[in-house]
């Protein structure tokens, strides 16, 4: 092909994968922005009451009840304003564009060109499970830091509200203030429970929606369009909810905790300890806290995802997923 002939072709067709990227970065910001109160409200969840911070004696005067989430929820907006249920959105936002645009791109390279589909067009579970996996845990890596960047900063308001100083001024003095106390190490503290959470929730993710859409094109008479779609999202949001609420658990706390001068963390030495010191301390069913806000949140944001990102592949003339 003469470059000339390549000039003329559409942009998806020139640059596929960077197609791609944009398109699914784009899908997750719509969806990050309409579900992100949900993902405050399960955060502040997920860290109430936590059996650590009340043995290191890091707890405040007066103990906070335990709200459930409409409770949280509402708290949030009474306590501090309304406009702070979108605290931290814009790292989440950043986060997503990284996480979402890389995880996208790597499953569909590792499912069309490393693992191979079957000549009917289907899609081994197994391989499905193995390229969901690795594309979350890829995804995941890199964007690990605007994720440590969102949880602190979505503890802002509880900070303020138990008397103690703020910690940082916006997203770039998160990110400044972090890198000169840990240095680029402490950009990725929490990164491992970080990258088995992603490998979880897009073993529930990426492989239920892709093996439930497939399976209605290959076994019903659904066709391709926006059913088809809306079904496989709802599947893979429940899925992906109870399969990485427990790791998400375990994430939140250790990217919340204190940490010295050398970015050690002073109330967990890992995960499996965090995760052993919840379950000791608060039962097995305390790496559920955030359960409901967090499958509430993953359903419309599955489905806010897929189809804005199903329809603006099809608007650029890109293949279905």
């Amino acid at each position: 092909m003469s470059p000339a002939e390549e000039k003329s072709l559409p942009l998806a067709e020139r640059w596929p994968q960077a197609s791609k990227l944009a398109l699914s970065a784009c899908a997750a910001a719509v969806a990050e922005l309409v579900t992100f109160p949900l993902d405050l409200t399960k955060t502040r969840l997920q860290v109430q009451g936590e059996a650590a911070v009340h043995r290191n004696g890091a707890a405040t005067s007066q103990a906070v009840p335990y709200r459930g989430m409409l409770r949280t929820a509402a708290g949030i907006v009474q306590e501090e304003g309304l406009q702070k249920l979108w605290q931290g959105a814009t790292p989440a936002v950043y986060r997503h564009i990284v996480y979402s645009g890389i995880r996208m791109v790597a499953y569909e390279h590792l499912r069309d060109s490393v693992l191979g589909r079957a000549e009917d067009e289907s899609f081994p579970f197994w391989k499905a499970v193995v390229g969901g996996m690795s594309a979350g845990a890829i995804g995941q890596f890199f964007a690990s830091p605007t994720d440590l960047v969102k949880v602190q900063m979505q503890m802002e308001g509880k900070r303020k509200l138990e008397g103690k100083p703020l910690r940082f001024r916006g997203v770039h003095h998160a990110f400044m203030k972090i890198l000169c106390e840990g240095g680029i190490r402490g950009l990725w503290a929490g990164w491992v429970p970080n990258v088995q959470r992603a490998a979880l929730v897009n073993m529930g993710d990426l492989t239920t929606y892709d093996t439930v859409k497939h399976f209605l094109l290959l076994n019903t008479s659904l066709s391709d369009n926006s059913v088809t779609h809306s079904v496989a999202s709802c599947c893979s949001g429940l899925v992906a909810a109870v399969l990485g609420t427990p790791a998400d658990v375990v994430k939140t706390r250790i990217m919340n905790q204190p940490r010295d001068r050398q970015g050690r963390g002073l109330l967990y030495k890992s995960s499996m300890d965090c995760l052993i010191q919840t379950v000791k301390g608060e039962g097995f069913m305390s790496l559920y806290k955030g359960f409901i806000p967090t499958w509430m949140r993953m359903a419309p944001w599955s489905l806010v995802f897929w189809l804005t990102y199903e329809q603006t592949r099809r608007i650029c003339g890109i293949s279905s997923f």
